[in-house]
This record gives structure tokens, C-alpha cells and sequence, in this order.
């Protein structure tokens, strides 16, 4: 379900407007991993689907599950549930394993789609340390709704250098994160 899906998202996201990736070249080919990007509105996630060649399974909070329908295509494009008030070690676990077996997952480390400035939250950085998989900071440009995508707005998908975490320190773990932020806001000086 999830190349149909994408097959159709790349017709109407073309017939629409145009799609740009850069860095592309900094996406590792051998090994999991794990695209953060930022998150103001749906569509960077088809977009950002478009321009990851492998599936990417992306973590979604547990409420967009409640409607079992709804839950039912979000499971089959390989979104799975996370509850981001309390964590469970399966949050962990899950993405972990995912990464360790070569698969790319997705995560928006704002938590929720958020204006500029939005503080990350540290799933991303956790992940990334017990997984030992590199994190590629992504940033998206672009039209925020269908609406927009019809005046023929470019959207463009930014790709950042990978960041390899490895501590064993909560307040590194915090760090990690600030400079995950430096890095995904220095992608912007990029847009071209």
C-alpha cells in the first residue's frame, strides 16, 4: 500500500506543482536511518516521502489512530502509533529495531506541527543513540496545503549532514537535540 499511495501522492503532487530535493547525496545508501524534518503542515510528509528513496516508517501520535479507518491507511504507508505524553519503551523499541534492520523512519522531532521556533523534543536524539543509526536533519520549504500546491509553489525538501549520536549522558542527550535544531535551522541558508 504505501509505493501505491506514494505513486499516486507523485501524480497529483506533479500535476500540481514542482518538487526539489537537495543533498540528496547526504542520504546514507547501506544503512537505517532516521530523517527528522520539520513539521507546519501535512503535506511535507508526502513530500518528504517523494523524496526519500527508501519507505520511511513514520511515527504518528496515537490519537490519529483512534479512527479505526484512519489508523488502518496510516498503518499501511507504515505509520505506527506513539503516545507522546507518556512514552512506553515500545516507542523505543520499535523504531530501534526498524533502524537496526536498515529501514529509514520518520520523525518530526516538534512533536506536532508547529510554527518557526518550536522546541524539539529529544525522541529523535534517544533513538539515534540507541540504535547507533545516523540522524539526516531535513527541512521543508514549500506550500503547506493542496490550495497552495495549485498555484504552482515549489516545494523543496533540504537534506543536512548525518549527525551519529553516541553518550551515555542525559544533559549530552540534551545537547544532541540543541544541535540537531542549529543544524536543521542552518539548512535554511541553503534554500536555493
Amino acid at each position: 500500500m504505501y509505493n501505491f499511495t506514494l505513486s499516486v501522492a507523485k501524480l497529483v503532487v506533479r500535476l500540481f506543482g514542482k518538487v526539489e530535493r537537495q543533498n540528496e547525496h547526504l542520504l546514507p545508501k547501506d544503512v537505517g536511518y532516521i530523517v527528522t524534518c520539520t513539521h507546519r503542515g501535512w503535506l511535507e510528509i508526502v513530500i518528504l516521502g517523494m523524496c526519500v528513496p527508501k519507505p520511511i516508517h513514520f511515527m504518528a501520535k496515537k490519537e490519529l489512530f483512534e479512527n479505526k479507518l484512519v489508523g488502518r491507511f496510516l498503518r499501511s504507508i507504515n505509520a505506527f502509533p506513539v503516545d507522546r505524553e507518556n512514552p512506553s519503551p515500545s516507542s523505543i523499541k520499535r523504531p530501534v529495531k526498524l533502524l537496526k534492520s536498515g529501514e529509514v523512519v520518520g520523525i518530526f522531532p516538534s512533536g506536532t506541527r508547529a510554527s518557526e521556533g518550536a522546541p524539539l523534543k529529544r525522541g529523535a536524539v534517544t533513538i539515534g543513540n540507541l540504535s547507533k543509526a545516523p540522524i539526516i536533519p531535513a527541512l521543508y520549504v514549500g506550500p503547506r496545503t493542496l490550495k497552495e500546491l495549485r498555484k504552482m509553489k515549489k516545494a523543496t525538501i533540504i537534506f543536512g549532514e548525518p549527525i551519529y549520536i553516541k553518550t551515555t549522558s542525559k544533559e549530552e542527550l540534551a545537547t544532541y537535540t540543541e544541535l540537531l535544531n542549529e543544524k536543521t535551522n542552518l539548512l535554511e541558508t541553503q534554500i536555493g
